[in-house]
């Protein structure tokens, strides 16, 4: 990853599925350099990242010509754009903020560590107009540039586990607003009922880089909590939950394209599986299935159903095979014998909501899937109109076939096209084995092991995609999966190759790991017969010989 403050108008690329344009350090450039690209898309091109001092640009391996074109193209949006545009005036926000109190648990302690009173700090944080330099963290959260010197307070020792929505924060020399209950570091000083992220608006995000916002006192009295956003509920069902499972939530393809306001893509960590699962009950291979997380739920089915399951192997159903299931009938999957992810398909798809263009489930922001959040015993499942020739098409040998190709993941290898500053790395590094954390989930795959000495410290807010390899402090790698942040601060090793994510997202806890390092060339040629084997697929559940 290139060090900020570089401007090079040349993009570089960042893994196999993005490149970056940086820029320097100023928010308006950025800014204007990111609308130049989205009003002149290159085809191929899902998403628009600006940050700090750059802009990355995300791609669709099978949809560019390649990627020298898809940069020639962006060096001259790039060069044609490097001076801005029109000085745009800037959106000002006034946000209101009741300081103290219950509001704000650490205001005392920030007070005493500045040598302030209370009412010296409010002076203080109300005084300045801010600007938002980047979206990221969470879905509507800004950096916002402009805290007085004298209230810079380090962020805590130990992180909230949960800081409510609106919460005002100071870490370090910047100041933000948590549009969301998550969890946090930044000392919280004061609330503000304000909504900054809500699916249901257009843009998602209040706060966007280069606005300006100052804060606004208001006292307790005025204060009022926003009320809890209207969820869509369904009229009709056709399967109860009688058992959740460990970790089960709607998924489907994801919301590429909106990054910038801090939310990720979300989905299938394995969508080659989800792809496959649809396909064997004839749906659209995008569809919304269940993602079933080591242990799977128990289903009991409402009206006549076919199912399969592909990616983890489970017990209650054959692996990549069509299952007809008669009303009043049920399902268990128990506990995946290989594997970590399954995805369960239903022909017709679950009928959930779609917030921000798609049905997936991100538990952070409590957005799509139901209410957004994990299913629950009693949960009734919507489920939508199947082709009458759902599954009619699927044998056993092709069924077979099926699972050779997209089968569980095995404990291996996971190629990585490494960061420069990577490069000059022990190469023990690279051949070191690593173990996959139990504290492993959507966002991330943890891995133990022999620590990583960081390279390019103080790196701070560039842009992260899934498959990003952070090396945090501890020096244990953590492979980005579909859930992570949009925007990241920890020194990078490299990027897992897109034909390689499914493989990280079913990896174990207790599985074991290398790296193996490819160029960007043999990564995207990897991809694309990853995708001719899934064409392979479609070809061989349609009836027809494969390729």
């Amino acid at each position: 990853m290139a060090q900020q403050g570089t401007i090079s108008m040349t993009p570089t690329p960042v893994g196999d599925t993005a490149v970056e344009i940086l820029l320097g350090y100023d928010v308006r450039r950025v800014r204007w350099m990111a609308a130049a690209i989205l009003a002149d898309l290159p085809p191929g091109v899902v998403d628009v990242v600006p940050a700090l001092d750059r802009v990355m640009v995300v791609y669709d391996i099978g949809r560019i010509e390649s990627v020298h074109d898809l940069v020639a193209r962006l060096e001259i949006v790039a060069r044609s754009s490097a001076a801005g545009g029109p000085a745009a005036e800037p959106q000002l926000h006034e946000v209101p903020v009741c300081y103290g109190d219950e509001h704000g648990p650490d205001l005392a302690e920030v007070c005493a560590s500045r040598g302030i009173d209370r009412d010296g700090l409010v002076r203080l944080h109300t005084q300045p107009i801010y600007e938002v330099q980047v979206g990221g963290f969470v879905p509507g959260f800004a950096y916002l540039a402009g805290l007085p010197a004298e209230l810079a307070t380090p962020r805590r020792a130990t992180p909230r586990p949960a800081v409510p929505a609106g919460s005002v924060g100071i870490g370090g020399d910047r100041t933000g607003v948590y549009p969301l209950a998550v969890p946090g570091g930044w000392n919280i000083i004061g609330r503000s009922p304000l909504r900054l992220f809500d699916p249901d608006r257009q843009p998602a995000a209040v706060l966007r880089a280069g606005d300006l916002v100052r804060f606004v006192e208001i006292g307790p009295t005025s204060f009022a909590a926003p009320a809890a956003r209207p969820r869509h509920t369904a009229a009709t069902a056709a399967v109860t939950v009688v058992s959740p499972g460990l970790w089960t939530t709607i998924q489907d393809l994801g919301r590429p394209g909106h990054r910038a306001e801090g939310v990720p893509v979300s989905g299938a960590v394995d969508p080659p599986a989800l792809r496959l699962a649809n396909l064997l009950v004839g749906n659209p291979e995008g569809a919304a299935a269940l993602e079933c997380t080591l242990l799977g739920p128990e289903l009991r089915f409402d009206c006549d159903a076919i199912v399969a399951v592909a990616g983890a192997d489970f017990p209650g159903l054959p692996s990549c095979r069509a299952v007809r299931i008669a009303a009043g009938g049920s399902i268990a999957l128990g506990h995946a014998r290989s594997g970590c992810r399954g995805y369960l398909a239903i022909a017709g798809g679950v009928a959930a909501p779609f917030e921000m263009g798609s049905r997936s489930t991100f538990v952070a922001a409590a957005l799509g899937g139901l209410a957004g959040r994990p299913l629950a015993a009693g949960d009734r499942l919507p489920i939508g109109p199947a082709d009458r020739h759902s599954g009619s098409a699927v044998q056993p040998v092709v069924a077979d076939l099926c699972v050779a190709a997209v089968g569980p993941a095995r404990p291996g290898e996971l190629r990585i096209i490494p960061s420069a500053e990577a490069l000059a790395l022990p190469r023990a590094v690279w051949e070191h084995e690593y173990r996959v954390s139990s504290r492993s989930g959507r966002m991330g795959v943890r891995l133990e092991g022999v620590p990583i000495p960081a390279s390019g410290d103080g790196i701070v807010s560039v842009p992260v995609l899934p498959g990003t390899v952070q090396i945090p402090p501890d020096g244990m790698p953590i492979v980005l999966l579909a859930d992570a942040q949009t925007i990241g601060g920890y020194p990078v090793l490299g990027h897992v190759i897109a034909a390689d994510l499914p493989i990280a997202g079913q990896l174990r806890p207790g599985d074991t790991v290398r790296w193996k390092r490819v160029t960007l060339e043999e990564a995207h040629q990897a991809y694309l017969a990853h995708e001719a084997a899934i064409a392979a697929m479609r070809s061989a559940v349609a009836g027809r010989t494969p390729a």
